[in-house]
């Protein structure tokens, strides 16, 4: 028999945490949009999210490409 590949994660459990603390600031209400939280309220979890992974990737954290 064939010895099993193991997965490599595709988040490190540091990029969750940026994610996690993201969609605190999110539920509070006090996430801002844009470069240096200039912009206006982040109004979905979806953008809540995808500030959470853009900072971990800023930080050089294990998470996937952008899709273009």
């Amino acid at each position: 028999m064939a010895a099993k590949k193991k997965k490599k994660t595709k988040y490190s459990r540091s990029s969750k945490r940026d994610v996690e603390s993201e969609m605190r600031r999110y539920k509070k209400g006090t996430a801002k949009s844009g470069r240096g939280g200039k912009g206006g309220k982040v109004k979905s979890r979806k953008q809540a999210i995808a500030i959470g992974l853009s900072k971990a990737r800023k930080k050089g954290k294990r998470v996937p490409k952008k899709k273009s």
